[in-house]
Order: C-alpha cells, then sequence, then structure tokens
C-alpha cells in the first residue's frame, strides 16, 4: 500500500476484500472472470481481495453487480 492507513481504515479494506472473496467463491467464479466482467485488472483485483486498494464507490458497486447481490448483502458477511 502507498498511503499509510489508520488501523481502523485498514481493517475496513481488509473486510470489503473478503467479503468480495467470499461472495466469488459462493458463485465459484474466479478472481480473473470477476476482474473481466467489472472491467477491472485481474492484479487489481487481488490488491482489493487483499485489502491493497482503497477502491472507488463506482467500482465497488460494479463488484457487487457482478455478484448479483444487494449492497446490503455484501455488508453482512461475516468474517469466519
Amino acid at each position: 500500500m502507498n498511503k499509510k492507513y489508520t488501523a481502523d481504515e485498514s481493517q475496513f479494506l481488509k473486510q470489503i476484500g473478503s467479503n468480495v472473496r467470499k461472495l466469488r467463491k459462493k458463485i465459484d467464479l474466479s478472481q480473473e472472470d470477476l476482474a473481466l466482467k467489472c472491467d477491472v485488472d485481474r492484479s487489481y483485483m487481488g490488491r482489493i481481495e487483499r485489502g491493497q486498494n482503497n477502491i472507488t464507490v463506482l467500482t465497488l458497486k460494479k463488484i457487487i453487480n457482478t455478484l448479483d447481490i444487494e449492497v446490503s448483502e455484501f455488508f453482512k458477511v461475516k468474517a469466519k
């Protein structure tokens, strides 16, 4: 990460990434396929899933739409 985030911010980004990964795997979609459907680079999708990038709201919207879920459902995903 180029930018320094607070511990709370870093944890939030990691939770977003974890939610993306869990929901992607739930529908048996590869990281590369999700990236292609969202029109983002595969390596960028990997950084999102690892919580290394502060993604834009519009990118998150693309991901949520591609996963075919509601925004509220995305944020209900809990860590194991």
